[in-house]
């Protein structure tokens, strides 16, 4: 007995010592630039039909099954499809993509599948996959694309807006003042999903593709800005943690939320946000960006959520203002409208 127990317990150990030297061959070996760091650089492209939020048809779940992820990527693909085709009004062929007015579904991506590992959700804590209960006295700001909602100055939602009196009355997207995606953090919504990374010794650069903003990420240790200095996009300090690049961002303005939960949400405002965004490469086509979101003033905890990329191609050149009549067009039609209603009286 003595012996044959001799033999078992080192023959164990060697199957768990072979199995671990197995997993650490294939663990990705991310390529590297000439200091020894991951290379994070190129375009990654974020769009996916995963929502932020776990849906309530699935609050007690956090994975799809492959049935379930498959009818939600055939639909949108059909729409797509239909998006695609032209459409008939009487006699008259529209182009493809049906009437122009607002963005139809032509013009909008959202993505062609859910994430890997078919998560219900991107936020991953709360387990329960939905944002936390907001602080007491804490209101979303919601609207619609309609006008005159009501709500409060400043209007802190990426679209939409409370009325069109004036240009201060619309949201932060319609007055190029920030993407609809671009966070942070990044929440995938709309259009123009892509990012694309530059990077050296002493910095980073991200780069949005919508409304071409960009940051510049110091990462030589340097102090964040005197908290009487703030910024649309924060004040952000990069530094790394392994193979992890790990960027914490602070100072941000009162004029934006802490937290957009989608293009007409906002709740809270930025004063007391603190984010921390983490980026790895977990293979050679796909950045892992994470990110949590700690503003003890708006919500009742800390959430994080995590966002797989995909390796893109192109970034395209974004014109928001550059030529856009969009909101002017919006503002002096409500004039026009207000004239003509004199008129009448």
């Amino acid at each position: 007995m003595i012996s044959k127990a001799l033999v078992v317990v080192p023959l164990t150990f060697l199957l768990v010592v072979l199995a671990s030297a197995a997993g650490a061959q294939t663990a990705f070996d991310p390529p590297r630039l000439p200091d020894g760091k991951p290379d994070l650089q190129g375009v990654w492209d974020f769009r996916t039909l995963t929502p932020l939020q776990r849906p309530a048809d699935q609050a007690d779940r956090a994975v799809l099954t492959d049935e379930e992820a498959s009818e939600i990527e055939s639909r949108a693909a059909a729409r797509d499809a239909a998006a695609n085709a032209p459409t008939e009004r009487g006699d008259e062929i529209l182009p493809v993509g049906g009437d122009v007015g607002a963005y139809n579904a032509y013009w909008v991506d959202q993505g062609a599948s859910v994430v890997e590992g078919r998560r219900t959700s991107l936020i991953v804590d709360p387990p329960d996959g939905r944002l936390p209960a907001l602080q007491p006295g804490i209101e979303m700001q919601q609207l619609s694309l309609a006008e005159d909602l009501g709500g409060t100055l400043p209007v802190r939602v990426r679209a939409a807006g409370i009325g069109t009196d004036s240009h201060e009355d619309r949201g932060l997207a319609e007055r190029c003042l920030l993407g609809f995606n671009s966070g942070p953090p990044i929440v995938p919504v709309g259009y123009n999903q892509n990012i694309q990374l530059f990077q050296t010794s002493d910095y980073v650069v991200i780069f949005h593709e919508m409304v071409h903003d960009a940051r510049i990420v110091p990462l030589d240790g340097r102090d964040h800005l005197p908290a009487s200095i703030r910024q649309w996009m924060g004040d952000s300090r990069g530094y790394w943690d392994g193979d992890t690049l790990v960027i914490e961002s602070t100072n941000f303005t009162a004029k934006t939320a802490s937290f957009n939960p989608s293009i007409a949400q906002a709740a809270g405002t930025g004063i007391h946000l603190h984010l921390t965004e983490r980026f790895s490469l977990a293979a050679e086509d796909t950045l892992l960006y994470e990110y949590t979101v700690n503003d003890p003033t708006t919500f009742t905890r800390p959430f994080t959520a995590e966002l797989p990329m995909k390796r893109g191609n192109l970034v395209f050149e974004y014109a928001c203002h550059e030529g856009n009549y969009g909101l002017y067009n919006m503002l002096a039609g409500a004039r026009a409208q207000e004239a003509e209603a004199q008129q009448q009286q």
